[in-house]
């Protein structure tokens, strides 16, 4: 009678065989390996477009306009080297001074106006309904192309023809040049812009107030808190870091702007409007001194940096409130 035995089978060990385990964790090891080399290989694919425009439309052009300051180049000759002379003359050079201020002037008034007018929508919209419909109307202005709204406003707003000076005159009052007087020049510029850019301005607002919790307004809302108090005790605060990266980016958008001031007034009347981007095209393409417009386009990097550097400062745009 054959009795069949319990224990378990002898593994025998081939001469020049490894231990299973350690196969094991060499084919463990080798998958994880491979999975990681794998992943940074896509990771690189991905990647490389962006890079590649980084490198091309970004670094180099940076470089090469920073070379190009410190020459005296017109396209037709090599480069010559001038050292720091365009620097020189754009310290002494009072268009290039007032068309800073004329940019200052249309960035304050733009960035104050759109800020104010896009968080007031934002805060509606969340607070009174969020209509998918709404948010489609709110961002159709921004769908315009700047030059096609410059040139529709630059009709509305004739002083004699206009659309606008005719309403104004059904209320009895005088026709006012808004595109045609230094006064009202650069304001009506910058109004264009925020009519334009309002709504894409409230809308990333609005997806920041989507992030704060519903709960902390419910908690505020029982110890009796109003609504205005709860927008600058809750809304507002924790808001802050979403409304510092929205106001760099319209800092930055503001101080390049060029177009709408092309199409409406081409910098006049009399350089009230001649912001410091259509100064720096009309040096450069006008007058082929590209040398000088390098210097000047410098001059606005190192003004962005530095204004960059302080709004994130201050607003302490890496930090958020919410715990």
């Amino acid at each position: 009678m054959t009795v069949a035995s319990s224990s378990p089978p002898t593994r025998v060990r081939l001469p020049g065989a490894e231990p299973a385990r350690r196969k094991t964790k060499d084919r463990t090891g080798e998958r994880d390996g491979g999975g990681s080399g794998g992943d940074g290989a896509l990771a690189a694919v991905f990647i490389a477009p962006a890079l590649l425009g980084f490198l091309v439309f970004l670094l180099w052009p940076t470089l090469r306009g920073i070379y190009l300051s410190f020459t005296r180049f017109n396209l037709l000759t090599p480069a010559e080297w001038v050292g720091l002379d365009n620097y020189v003359r754009m310290v002494n050079d009072p268009i290039f001074w007032g068309s800073l201020r004329v940019t200052v002037e249309y960035v304050v008034i733009n960035i104050g106006v759109q800020t104010v007018a896009a968080l007031a929508i934002a805060v509606l919209m969340q607070r009174l309904t969020k209509s998918a419909l709404l948010r489609g109307i709110v961002l159709t202005p921004y769908l315009v192309s700047n030059v096609v709204a410059g040139i529709v406003w630059l009709w509305m707003l004739d002083t004699q023809l206009g659309i606008g000076n005719r309403v104004i005159g059904v209320f009895g009052l005088d026709h006012i040049p808004f595109l045609t007087d230094e006064t009202w020049a650069i304001p009506t510029i910058a109004l264009i812009n925020v009519w334009r850019h309002v709504g894409y301005t409230a809308l990333l607002l609005f997806a920041g107030l989507q992030a704060i919790p519903s709960d902390v307004y419910e908690a505020a809302k029982v110890d009796g808190a109003s609504e205005w108090r709860m927008f600058w005790r809750v809304t507002l605060p924790l808001l802050r870091p979403v409304l510092a990266v929205v106001l760099i980016m319209t800092v930055i958008g503001s101080f390049q702007v060029f177009d709408s001031v092309a199409v409406t007034t081409a910098g006049g009347p009399a350089n009230a409007t001649n912001v410091l981007q259509l100064y720096i095209y009309g040096s450069a393409f006008g007058r082929f001194q590209f040398g000088y417009a390098s210097a000047m386009s410098v001059a606005l990097l190192v003004v962005l940096s530095v204004i960059t550097v302080i709004q994130y400062r201050l607003t302490r745009a890496g930090h958020t409130d919410l715990g």
